[in-house]
């Protein structure tokens, strides 16, 4: 099923173009990410779709609705985590999370998600009381409490150290397995490489590269580097087969080879590529 459908986006701030065209199809229980670099469209696109901005053309369905007219019961089905966000700074974790769950006709035990979003030892906390850190993983159990069909994270990890940024990537790969549909917005690569299934890349309002984080850009089809250093100096080659050319290195010279690396495009390079050439 087709979750969210966008054909043609535009969306203009006096005159200037922030969303120009854009097509964009996320299926159920996919993780997809929006990538591009700041003003590029991502978070004029997202509004959009959350029905918290209206767009000036095209035609948009999420969750089979029209996000400019759907109503309370429609956004009952998204959980949305802002890039920033407000909160009441004097509550606790605990009174915060069960709070909001209150609003929700079917949402998860306030505990569970103080526990999945590793805020238990802070459940008795007030908010102003958090980390950076602490404060981000709390906006993402307000965004997941209602037990959302589509959940919408603007850069979520922002804050975050390595390893609170790992238990994140294996609570949203959980969701995902629950069938709950993940438009995630990011500016770290390797969080759009480790989680999503499909991305695109925006720039100047238009996304100019779609696929899998494999795929994208002509990522598989880019020849490989291989460096090496023997008894005439370094040497570096690209060849769309390394194997093959390690092993006949290897037999030409006997195993006498040092520094042997070989290199493919990260998608960092390819997504610096394409945003080039998107300017």
């Amino acid at each position: 099923m087709t979750v969210v459908s966008a054909q043609g986006l535009r969306k203009s701030y006096g005159g200037e173009v922030a969303v120009d065209g854009i097509d964009l199809t996320v299926e159920r229980g996919e993780v997809f990410a929006l990538l591009g670099p700041n003003g590029a469209g991502k978070t004029s696109t997202i509004e959009i779709l959350e029905g918290h901005r209206k767009r000036d053309g095209g035609t948009v369905s999420v969750l089979g609705e029209d996000p400019g007219t759907a109503g309370r019961r429609w956004r009952a089905r998204l959980g949305i985590v802002l890039q920033t966000a407000t909160d009441a700074a004097e509550l606790t974790v605990r009174e915060t999370v069960r709070h909001l769950a209150g609003y929700y006709p079917n949402p998860r035990d306030p505990d569970e998600v103080i526990e999945v979003c590793g805020l238990t030892g802070k459940a008795s906390a007030r908010i102003r009381t958090l980390s950076g850190g602490q404060r981000r993983r709390l906006d993402v159990a307000l965004g997941i409490v209602g037990r959302p069909e589509l959940l919408f994270l603007d850069e979520p990890t922002t804050g975050f150290d390595p390893e609170a940024r790992r238990q994140f990537w294996s609570l949203i790969r959980r969701l995902a397995d629950e069938g709950t549909t993940i438009l995630l917005s990011t500016h770290y690569l390797d969080e759009a490489e480790a989680l999503a299934g499909r991305l695109a890349v925006l720039a100047g309002g238009r996304i100019i590269a779609e696929g899998t984080p494999a795929t994208i850009g002509g990522r598989a089809g880019v020849a490989a580097t291989v460096s090496w250093r023997d008894s005439n100096g370094e040497h570096h080659e690209q060849t769309a087969d390394p194997v093959d050319l390690v092993a006949r290195l290897t037999a030409r010279t006997g195993g006498a080879v040092t520094d042997l690396r070989v290199h493919r495009p990260s998608l960092e390079d390819v997504y610096l590529d394409l945003i080039g050439e998107g300017r």
